[in-house]
């Protein structure tokens, strides 16, 4: 199997070659590191040397022998390093597989090596001290989004059809966009350890989901059904989802501004959604921007505790300047402020709730931005405090993080395209326990808006 051949396929397609018998485990595992080792020397989004060898996996699972990536985000494959994309930790090896991780095993995903991640997840841009910049394999001059920005580079890229990511604030869904992928940020308590996964006794502040990167509908719809339970993700693909309300908001809760372009992407999806059949308005949840900051900073609170329990003493020298932050928010938080921030989550998750009594589904643009050039978020660089870093993320992605607070599920899907032909990707956003929902609607937006004949200038073939 040459690389251009494999990456012409997506999971699904791949794992039904493999039970035909039309290729071996073997030819699919080698075609996916001969495509990793073309693409990565222009994007620079392996986090270290593949593995010599796949992590053990179920060869009869659903989607077995599938070539997979890791992300470089902290303890979470059994054996393997990490480092949390800081070149303040060194020989730090997980010591068990995260809940997810034995999921992703079970479901006989082969995870070939790890992908690049800014210290700690706390940026949207993929830049670190430890592993230098990630480019886009759309225009290397731009950024992938972050934190999961090497997985998204490497799925765009056709090197690898599903790397694991793993969202704070909008992780999945921000490179999803920014690369032109498909990003599903799970609801709460949908798939095993779905919020917190840091260092062992650091998930009390978490706001974060793990799951994956893709480049079909159908591809997350499969790794839904395999790592949830019960499955209700592609079993239900094909379902009509019925007559859907559907809220379209284009402005952003912070008062950020919105690109034209991105926001006339959002609003396309609302129309084709429209002519599909569904009912669609304008409309917005109640949400101030300020009190999504006064949130999220749980989970940099959580971030800095990471660190402070780390299993390895890290280089504190070494840490960039926003997670020095995060530490000394760790560290010197209130039992006061600590409430001051749970309360701004909870009345968060009320107006939300409250939101989806009267809609179905929200879309929103995803990021607020095209894909910014490198260096525009410079979490080394940046002065202020976490608060004031959370404001400057939200410039280019105010739209994600509340639904971390939240729970809520969504997703990016990559319906839009600048007239520079960059991705642009539009956030879909469900009720509680309502992610097979999105994913229905995304796969008609993919029937629709087709997105699969489009590839990036770096590509493996």
């Amino acid at each position: 199997m040459e690389p251009h051949e494999y990456a012409s396929h997506d999971a699904v397609g791949l794992r039904q070659l493999l039970v035909a018998g039309a290729v071996s485990g073997a030819d699919v595992e080698a075609a996916a590191r001969r495509a990793i080792a073309d693409v990565n020397p222009a994007l620079n989004a392996l986090a270290g040397p593949l593995l010599a060898d796949a992590l053990d996996f179920s060869a009869d699972g659903p989607l077995g022998g599938v070539p997979f990536l890791l992300k470089d985000s902290g303890p979470f494959a059994r054996g393997v390093g990490f480092s949390a994309g800081s070149r303040a930790i060194h020989g730090a090896v997980a010591s068990d597989d995260h809940p997810l991780m034995r999921a992703f095993r079970a479901a006989g995903l082969a995870a070939l090596g790890r992908t690049t991640a800014p210290e700690l997840g706390l940026n949207f841009a993929t830049e670190s001290l430890r592993y230098g910049v990630t480019r886009n394999p759309w225009l290397p001059t731009r950024g992938v989004g972050g934190s999961s920005g090497g997985a998204a580079a490497l799925v765009a890229a056709g090197a690898v059809p599903i790397a694991h990511a793993s969202d704070g604030a909008g992780s999945i869904r921000v490179p999803a966009s920014a690369c032109g992928l498909v990003g599903l940020k799970p609801g709460r308590g949908i798939v095993p350890g779905s919020v917190g996964s840091g260092f062992a006794g650091s998930a009390d502040y978490s706001l974060g989901y793990d799951f994956v990167v893709t480049r079909t509908v159908r591809d997350s719809a499969a790794v839904l059904d395999s790592v949830s339970w019960p499955p209700t993700a592609s079993s239900r693909l094909l379902a009509d989802p019925g007559r859907v309300r559907v809220a379209l908001a284009t402005e952003a809760w912070s008062g950020a501004p919105v690109d034209d372009e991105v926001a006339a992407a959002a609003a396309d999806v609302a129309r084709t959604l429209e002519w599909i059949g569904h009912r669609v308005s304008e409309a917005s949840p109640a949400i101030e921007g300020e009190a999504v900051v006064e949130a999220q900073l749980l989970a940099v609170i959580g971030a800095g505790r990471t660190l402070l329990r780390a299993p390895v003493e890290p280089n504190w020298d070494a840490l960039e300047r926003v997670s020095r932050a995060a530490v000394r928010e760790a560290t010197n938080a209130t039992t006061d402020e600590i409430r001051a921030m749970v309360a701004a989550g909870g009345g968060i998750r009320r107006s939300v709730d409250s939101f989806f009594e009267r809609f179905d589904v929200l879309v929103t643009p995803t990021m607020a931005v095209l894909p910014p050039a490198h260096g525009t978020l410079d979490y080394d660089g940046f002065a202020g405090d976490c608060r004031d870093w959370l404001r400057e993320i939200f410039t280019a992605g105010p739209f994600t993080a509340a639904f971390n607070v939240s729970g809520h599920p969504a997703i990016s899907v990559p319906t839009g395209f600048s007239r520079g032909g960059l991705p642009i990707g539009v956030q879909l956003v469900g009720a509680h326990g309502r992610d097979a929902l999105l994913l229905q609607l995304a796969a008609q937006l993919e029937q629709a808006m087709p997105w699969s004949g489009r590839v990036p200038s770096v590509y493996a073939d």
